[in-house]
């Protein structure tokens, strides 16, 4: 009878033992796993598969960039009149004072600016360096130059200056600034730090009636500009100045992901005139526009989008010579609809002087035509 059970048992332990080695060298054909199943890479291997530049860094873009932008720094002297009673004649004579004394205290302010020829011409703001009695330009490198204002635009709020170095470093420039959501990078000196990079991402462009210049076409960008960055550079990926950084929306001072940069484009016409004639020469027609709110039109008994009013005629100008009288509504110039005064007078700002246009309006409701002689924008105009 022993006999008989030895003979069954072996064989049902010798299948156990058989299937428990199974089990555990090929645990998946129970349907389950003994662990996390991880793919392991040699660090070699990581650093290969990630390239050095692009995504990763753009530590090639900055480092071509950055070298042509500079750090500004301007000095201005302001003469303070003397305490109330020193200036009265009474009061000088009875203790024998001298004429009345006059007071000199110096002023400081910083910016940045962009080097864009090897000939040291810099691209700036105008209120940089606005009344500035002297500007000194630090580079990079150390170097310390005394600059020359070239011209300012107030306008467009550029000025361009120069400086006399040898092996001077520069920014190409990229007129067409992108698409909305590339990576850009501002490059500057916020508060006097020393020069810094910030990224952002470029949130818009044809920004207009921020309420900064006269004549305005802003790219947006949410990369941190606080005071100091003001000139500096707006880069691409490339490393290419797609525009000069120029003023930030904010309530509180600092940085709200709110910037404004002039576009290359505008500021390299602008910098063109600038050396050639030291001023920007824009047409004109002397006349100051605002929009037909839904009163102005009820009022003149037109629909709102039937143009814009004229609000004013300066005396002698283009269009005072051309028989335009305040509370007429211009439709039309060269025959294409006016919608936007502002967008119709940065228009007329690029014709030569001496351009004929014509206009048409809506005078006590009549439809009248015109043509207009474009003339030269004087410098204290304002449209």
């Amino acid at each position: 009878m022993l006999q008989h059970i030895t003979r069954i048992l072996w064989p049902v332990i010798t299948g156990i033992l058989i299937a428990l080695l199974v089990i555990r060298e090929f645990p998946e054909l129970t349907g389950r796993t003994g662990g996390i199943s991880l793919t392991m890479i040699e660090p070699d291997a990581v650093q290969n598969q990630i390239p050095a530049s692009g995504p990763a860094s753009y530590a090639d873009a900055v480092e071509r960039a950055a070298p042509a932008v500079v750090n500004i720094y301007t000095t201005t002297i302001v003469e303070t009149r003397a305490h109330p009673l020193a200036r009265d004649p009474f009061f000088r004579n009875f203790f024998n004072l001298p004429s009345e004394p006059r007071r000199q205290r110096m002023e400081s302010s910083l910016g940045s600016g962009v080097i864009v020829s090897a000939n040291g011409y810099i691209l700036t703001n105008h209120h940089v360096i606005a009344g500035a009695d002297d500007i000194v330009v630090e580079l990079r490198d150390g170097r310390i130059a005394q600059a020359m204002v070239v011209g300012t635009d107030p306008d467009t709020d550029l000025a361009v200056l120069k400086i006399e170095e040898s092996n001077l470093p520069q920014l190409i420039l990229n007129t067409s600034p992108g698409r909305i959501g590339d990576m850009v990078f501002a490059i500057g000196n916020p508060f006097g730090v020393g020069q810094t990079v910030t990224m952002g991402i470029l949130s818009a462009t044809g920004r207009d009636q921020v309420g900064l210049s006269t004549y305005e076409n802003f790219i947006q960008t949410d990369a941190a500009i606080n005071p100091g960055n003001s000139g500096g550079a707006l880069i691409n990926i490339r490393g290419e100045l797609i525009g000069v950084n120029t003023a930030i929306f904010t309530r509180g001072g600092g940085s709200n992901g709110i910037g404004f940069a002039i576009p290359s484009s505008l500021a390299t016409d602008v910098m063109q005139e600038l050396i050639e004639h030291g001023q920007v020469i824009r047409g004109w027609l002397g006349v100051e526009t605002q929009p037909l709110t839904e009163e102005l039109a009820r009022s003149f008994g037109v629909g709102r989008n039937a143009g814009v009013l004229i609000a004013g005629v300066y005396r002698n100008g283009p269009a005072a010579r051309g028989d335009i009288l305040p509370g007429d509504i211009l439709t039309h110039m060269n025959n294409e609809r006016v919608i936007d005064g502002r967008a119709a007078m940065n228009q007329v700002a690029e014709f030569e002087p001496g351009t004929q246009v014509q206009v048409k309006l809506l005078r006590e409701g009549q439809p009248i035509e015109r043509t207009l002689t474009v003339g030269q924008r004087p410098q204290s105009a304002v449209n």
